[in-house]
This record gives structure tokens, sequence and C-alpha cells, in this order.
């Protein structure tokens, strides 16, 4: 077993560097969205309740496990789970904690990467002037890899490449680098937030127009605010909160143990998490509300954000609106939000590093050198399908089966394995070890009953969707390889029909009935109206793509539309699978050589 030299400089120091682990692009992102999708206020009660009695629990699990398995001399979750349980299966268990952080940091370090790209579109002053439409085409472009916005080639790889080398670099450091960027980049961070929330705060109705004269920004903090307490018998919204949770405390990757196992024996891990968890939920709920939502509703109004909200609106919609406070002022708030975005990921993606370093340090002897780079290596080979075929879905495939189901199912096993096999009496003793804290004796039973069971539900609740994403549900067009297109559905039941009101050989354009949110202000609730909404296809002349109907013509789902050589977006999304899988058994096959050297070793 190697002697590990690395350790954390400060007790500021880790703070930062767990709750920067936190605290990532979801804050910013995923949040708001995710309130105003699901009612706003009404979003609030669940999101706070689950944060009390999954988020802080899972905390606790996650510091304590990785104290423990670290005076074993073990940095990743393969072996901290080994030392805790009797039974090879859950060295196997633990893979999920290194998988799930090189699967994301693939993805995640290619949104890192617009941050960085954004700044620098930002300081030249390549939004000025532009529309919203322009400013979203802008990024359609960007994604395109075929297509370049600043006449480098490949710019949306060249930018995730960039974004890698300097996580890479980092990471090589040790904790040491981590740390320092911790202490830099949380306070600015923080101090961009504020600067942006102040903004959010002020904007009121100024930036009301004769387009959009109803436009206020505090609407849209009223309705992020606003407690509905019908949201407490509804379901979705408590998924939805409960899914939040696991994006924004980072519970369920590995990386807190792994950072936990560098303490000392005796050193707190309650108020620590706590003080990690409660920065990041400042971060979030706070500032993360205070930003995107009211700054889009007071130049764009509520309802343009009740029907256009989504992760895209960062990206597609921010720059419009800072253009909106001139030349010089929109120079600052696009490097002080993008850069806010980067802080914030880079902080996330670092920590993603860590349990692969640690393990293969642990287990090999690998140098931090040797583990940075070949971490790097890694998400380089599994991220560069990510970009390049971004618009095809397999960055989707990557954040759905990594980024959420590998978080929940390893969440579950780990809190099983603490309560039950480990057993809640050494776990409550672990976590109460060193404690500068006197942690509320509730928790303790929370930890028993209530997590299990609130882990447990979301886990099976979510095996219909499961289903539906092997089995490509959500289109129509499953074959890889055709010479037919359909019409995919136009609304979620898949029984409306469309209307084609243009058509050329390589374009369509239908017409369909749709239903939208709107706020009534009168009652203070989101209703939703009927309105003619249009969907476009277009099609390849290159490869025969031509269409096979006309105007007038009446379209089911499931119609076919076109003829040609096409290859289906089913495709990419099946190779996405694969790839996740290929690294599961990999990462597997890595921890099996492991044992089989501490066996040899007598270390096992």
């Amino acid at each position: 077993m190697s002697t590990k030299a690395d350790s954390w400089g400060s007790r500021v120091g880790l703070i930062l560097a767990m709750a920067g682990n936190a605290v990532g692009l979801g804050n910013f992102l995923r949040f708001p969205v995710q309130a105003v999708q699901n009612g706003g206020g009404a979003f609030i009660i669940p999101y706070l309740v689950c944060f009390l009695v999954m988020g802080i629990p899972l905390l606790f699990i996650e510091w304590s496990t990785g104290r423990y398995g670290g005076r074993m001399g073990n940095h990743s979750t393969p072996y901290i789970l080994n030392t805790m349980a009797k039974g090879r299966v859950w060295k196997y268990i633990g893979v999920f904690g290194i998988f799930t952080n090189i699967a994301v940091a693939a993805y995640y370090c290619y949104i890192e990467s617009w941050t960085m790209s954004y700044v620098y579109h930002s300081v030249v002053g390549t939004f000025n002037g532009m529309s919203q439409a322009d400013v979203a085409g802008f990024f359609n472009s960007y994604v395109d890899v075929a297509q370049s916005t600043t006449g480098i080639p490949y710019e949306a790889v060249i930018f995730y490449i960039v974004c890698l080398l300097l996580n890479t670099y980092i990471l090589s450091k040790g904790l040491g680098g981590i740390e320092k960027v911790a202490k830099i980049g949380m306070p600015l961070l923080i101090m961009f937030g504020v600067i942006l929330a102040v903004r959010g705060l002020t904007l009121g109705t100024t930036g009301a127009s004769d387009i959009f004269p109803d436009a206020n920004a505090w609407d849209g903090l009223n309705f992020l605010w606003t407690p509905q307490f019908d949201s407490l018998s509804n379901p979705k919204v408590w998924l939805a909160a409960a899914g939040q949770i696991f994006f924004t405390l980072s519970v369920g990757m590995g990386t807190i143990q792994c950072y936990a196992s560098y303490l000392k024996e005796r050193d707190d891990i309650a108020l620590n998490a706590v003080s990690a968890g409660f920065m990041n939920e400042f971060v979030e709920v706070v500032l993360g509300s205070l930003i995107v939502i009211p700054i889009a509703a007071g130049y764009l109004g509520l309802d343009w954000v009740l029907q256009n909200a989504g992760f895209g609106m960062a990206f597609q919609t921010m720059p419009y609106l800072f253009q909106q406070w001139g030349d010089v002022l929109s120079i600052f708030a696009g490097v002080f939000w993008f850069g806010l975005l980067f802080f914030a990921g880079i902080t996330s993606s670092l920590a993603m590093g860590t349990p692969w370093m640690g393990f293969m340090q642990d287990e090999f002897n690998w140098s931090k050198i040797k583990g940075a780079w070949s971490f790097g290596a890694l998400a380089l080979l599994m991220g560069l399908p990510t970009v390049i075929f971004y618009k095809q879905g397999l960055f989707d495939q990557y954040d759905y089966w990594a980024g959420t189901v590998s978080l929940v199912v390893f969440a579950f096993l780990e809190t099983i394995l603490f309560s039950y096999i480990f057993g809640i009496k050494k776990g409550w003793a672990e976590i109460n070890s060193g404690a500068d804290i006197k942690i509320p004796g509730i928790y303790k039973y929370i930890i028993l009953i209530v997590t299990p069971l609130l882990l447990g539900s979301v886990l099976v609740s979510s095996i219909p969707d499961w289903v539906d994403k092997v089995n490509d549900a959500d289109t129509n067009n499953k074959e890889w390889f055709t010479d037919s297109y359909y019409a995919e559905n136009f609304d979620a039941s898949g029984t409306k029909k469309g209307k084609v009101v243009e058509v050329n050989p390589n374009y369509i354009k239908l017409s369909f009935e749709n239903e939208k949110k709107v706020f009534d202000k009168g009652t203070e609730k989101v209703k939703v109206v009927n309105f003619q909404d249009f969907k476009e296809y277009k099609f390849n002349a290159s490869k025969n793509q031509i269409t096979t109907v006309k105007v007038g013509d009446e379209v089911s789902p499931n119609d076919k539309i076109a003829t040609g050589d096409f290859t289906n977006d089913t495709f990419h999304k099946f190779l996405g699978r694969m790839l996740l899988l290929t690294l599961f058994l990999f990462i597997s096959f890595v921890v099996y050589l492991a044992y089989k050297k501490r066996v040899k070793e007598g270390r096992e």
C-alpha cells in the first residue's frame, strides 16, 4: 500500500473545495429551470424538504465513509466500500464512484468549454447588435463542429481540448492545486454572482419594451418565491426536487468520499459537511434564483420565460439581454456571467478527476502526474463523441445515464450499505467522531428509514423511463440506417396531427395546435392556453433526401414525409450507451486487476 503524502492544507481550503465540488453549472443553469418548469414557488418547499431529509443525510454518509476508508489507506469508492462490508461485490459497486466521474467529466468539460468561449466572445464584442434569434443561432452554429464562429476550424473541439488540458494540469498538482483553485474560484464566483444578482433585483420594469411591454423582473422573483402548498401532493414536483438535490450536492458520485478520505481520523466531518452543503444552497437558492429568471423576465416577460425555460437560456438568451445594458457594461456582464459559470464548472470538474487518481495511486503506485494525465486521456476519449455528435443526442445519453441514473443507483446502494450492513450504530458513531457540532438525534432515524425510502421511491419510479430511453421511445425514426423518414410526435401524447403549410424538395413546415404556459396575475397561477405552433424539417439534398408531402396535406405522427439515405439519431444514442457500458466494464476490470494484485501481496 502506498503512503499518502497528499493532504488538505487548511480547513477553509477543504470546505471551499468541497463547496466547489457541489457548486457547479447546475446551480445557475439547472435549478432556475427546474423551478420554473415545476411551478416556481411550488418547487421550493419539496426542494428544501428533500435537502433536509435526503441531501444532508447523504452528505453525512459520504463524508464519514470517506474518512473511514481513508484511515485504511483507501481514497476511492471501490475499496472504501470494501472496507465497510465483507464480500467481493461491494468493490464492484464502488466502480460507480469512478465511472460516474469520468463519464460526467467527459461531457461536463464540454459545457465548461462553452463558458471559456463565451467569455472570449463577450470581450471581443461578437454579440454586439445581435437579436435574440441571432444569439440562439450563434449557439447552434457553435455546437456544430462543421461550422466556426471565429474562423478557427473545429472551434468547439479546440476549446474543449484546451479546457481538458487546463483541468488535467491543475489535477497533476494534487490536492494543493485543487485547493488553490477553490480559494480563488469560489470567492470570485460569489462576487460575480452577487453583482449580477443585484442587477436582477434592481431591474424592475426598466427593461420593458414595445415588443415586451409587460416585462418585469419582479414577476420572475415573485413566481420563484411565492410558495404553492398544493405542490406537496404532486409527486412530479417531489421527483424533480429530489433529482435536483443529487445534481446540486454532487452526492452519489464518489467525489465527496475521495475528498474526505484525505482527512485525519479525528478531523470534524459533521460541521464541514453542513458548511459545504449550506454554502452550496446559498449559491443555488439565493444567487441562482436572482440572475437568469429575473433578468430574462425583466426584458422578455414572465410568459416568455415560462415557455422557453431551458438549459440553453444561459447561452442562447443571456448575451442578448446583456446587450441591453450598453456596449461597455455588456462586456463586463458577459465576463461576470460566463466567468461565474466557468469557475462553477472547473471547481466541480477538478473533483471528478480525484477518484481515478486516488485509486490508481493506492493500487498501482501511480504518481499524481500519471494519474491526472491518464484521467485526462480517458475523459478526452469518452468526451470527443459528445462534442462531435452533440446535435445527434449522444451528449444527452451521457447526461441521463451517467449524470442521473448512476447517481441515484449508487446513492441508494451506499445508503443501504451504511445503514444496514456497516450498521447505523457504527455509522452514527463515525459521523459524530470528532464532530464540532451536536447532530440532532432525529437524523439517525432519517438516515436509517427516510433517506433509503425516498431514494428507493425515486429509483423505482424512474424504471419506466429507463426502459423508454433504451427503446428510444421518444422518436418514430428508430432504424439506424434507412431510406425513409417519419414525422415525429407533435405533443407528448402523440395524438395531434399537423398540416403542411410550406414545402420544397428539402424542407417542410407544419402547423399544429399546441399549448403553452402563461402566468395569470389575477390568480397568481400558471394556466395553459392554446396557440398555433409550427414544426420544421430540413433535409439534405446531397443524400438524396426528398420530401414526399405537399401543401395542405394532413400529417399524423409516424407518417412518411421524406425518402433518401438517413442515419437516424438512434444510432448515435446507442453508440453513447455502448461507450458508457464499455467504460464501466473497463473500470471494473481495472478493479479486478487491483484485487488480484492485493491477493498476491497478501493484502486481501
